[in-house]
């Protein structure tokens, strides 16, 4: 994939300003990280360069070339991308699932002869289509496959990442508030700010959590938005995904390292009014439009 993508990955490091960083962890897998070129590091940025950077990996799967390549050509083996940024649920692209009951034998039945119509396989297991089921974005699984992904990253397309159904995160139960300020934020010079404020309260972790019964800590945090058409588009869209317990959830604290702690999930927010994107502030005139893109992958819109 890098190099039949080199421009485009080339991009992605110039446009978040990251290096990407390989580890190889054995049998043909490799972790990829992304690490902002600043001694401070910049989270979001990273994340959003592993973002970007899965897209680009989902789209060499899907292409015509891909079945060959995940064969054993030189350079590219079926090599999955672990994201180490972002929320805990955040999803893992692999060449080869994992779960999956099939066996994957890359050895035999992965080319075709003259005259012979390939043979279409699950992009999940590589395998013979087991009870094949299409989704609305036309493209196809193992039910059983689907089913697993499913149950690892919700209801949304392993290949395009199309949600298929309403995502439902682990937020604890808390509440979200905004109001206006007259003044405004920098690269928005026409219109007031929009603050929002969340409250999550202590408790007790549930089910859905890594430690359920065990204690959890709260936060209150603000957010800000230019109070313009598109500040109150995306406002529109975080009160959903508030609602469906998206914004939030329960892990450890990047800051402190502890566990336990109510953390933000992978929905970017700017947490300050200024600084630039090094200061999770403004002027950040790509916010918006990522930040829309991130909810989109969740399916609010």
């Amino acid at each position: 994939m890098t190099i039949q993508y080199n421009k485009q990955v080339a991009r992605i490091k110039a446009k978040f300003n990251v290096k990407l960083k390989e580890f190889d962890i054995g049998q043909g897998k490799v972790n990829v990280k992304a690490v902002y070129q600043k001694d401070e590091g910049n989270a979001s940025m990273e994340s959003h360069a592993l973002r970007t950077l899965l897209c680009l990996y989902q789209k060499f799967v899907a292409s015509p070339m891909s079945s060959s390549e995940f064969h054993g050509a030189t350079g590219f083996s079926g090599t999955p991308i672990s994201q180490s940024e972002g929320a805990p649920n955040e999803p893992v692209l692999n060449g080869q699932s994992a779960n999956t009951k099939h066996k994957t034998d890359t050895s035999t039945d992965s080319g075709t002869t003259a005259g012979d119509q390939k043979e279409e396989r699950c992009p999940i297991c590589l395998d013979k289509f087991e009870n094949k089921t299409q989704l609305k974005c036309k493209h196809e699984f193992c039910k059983d496959c689907l089913k697993q992904a499913q149950e690892a990253n919700g209801p949304i397309c392993p290949i395009c990442r199309a949600v298929f159904g309403k995502i439902m995160g682990d937020q604890p139960d808390g509440k979200m508030s905004d109001y206006t300020l007259p003044s405004f934020l920098p690269g928005y010079s026409d219109c007031g700010t929009i603050v929002i404020s969340y409250e999550i309260p202590s408790g007790i972790q549930t089910a859905k959590h890594p430690n359920p019964g065990r204690p959890y800590s709260g936060i209150y945090r603000r957010a800000y938005l230019p109070d313009n058409k598109e500040g109150n588009e995306v406002l529109r869209l975080l009160k959903k995904a508030f609602d469906q317990k998206l914004i939030f959830t329960v892990g450890r604290s990047r800051t402190t390292g502890l566990d336990g702690q109510v953390t933000w999930n992978d929905i970017h927010h700017k947490t300050s009014m200024s600084g630039g994107p090094d200061c999770f502030g403004y002027p950040d005139p790509e916010y918006l439009s990522r930040v829309k893109e991130e909810l989109k992958a969740k399916g609010i819109e």
